[in-house]
């Protein structure tokens, strides 16, 4: 009886350390700093509609999402910045795209922190507001801050912040 059980403990505790290695490989271990905030929508109207009640029709065609920024660390300890345009679907979450954010490649920096525009990560209108801190020099003592703006339209935005 007693080994029984503790068999059965043993094959439990395999099984969860084996899903617990599995889970480990979620994100990868260049990664350090990801935010998920703002969002966007688009509704499945063509633009060249002139009926506006089509629009309200197709709701069901309509996409949405969020997007995500990314600090990948590199081997020299500099960080590449990503940001991702994620959908929401039935199915989960779908990459619709990535892209480096050059900006912060070219200044071979440190990030420190990603941090979106409020704690809850939600925004009231379309669009993604969210602050990177990063280091040039690793001996500074405080990091500089930098934004990545989305507007509404999709144009992206990134600029040191003037506070």
């Amino acid at each position: 009886m007693q080994r029984s059980a503790l068999l059965a403990l043993l094959l439990l505790f395999v099984s969860c350390a084996g899903a617990k290695a599995e889970d480990a490989n979620v994100v990868p271990p260049q990664a350090t700093f990801v935010t998920s905030t703002g969002y966007w929508e688009e509704s499945g109207a063509p633009l060249s509609s002139l009926d506006p009640n089509a629009a309200a029709e197709k709701q069901g065609d309509a996409r949405r999402g969020y997007y995500k920024l990314i600090a990948l660390r590199q081997t020299d300890g500099t960080a590449q910045v990503h940001l991702q345009q994620i959908e929401a679907t039935s199915a989960g979450p779908v990459v619709i795209s990535s892209a480096e954010l050059e900006e912060f490649s070219a200044l071979k920096a440190y990030v420190t922190d990603i941090r979106p525009e409020t704690s809850t990560g939600v925004t009231a209108q379309p669009g993604m507001f969210a602050t990177v801190y990063l280091k040039t020099d690793p001996t500074a003592r405080e990091p500089e801050a930098w934004t990545v703006l989305i507007d509404d339209l999709g144009d992206i935005k990134v600029e040191r912040a003037s506070n």
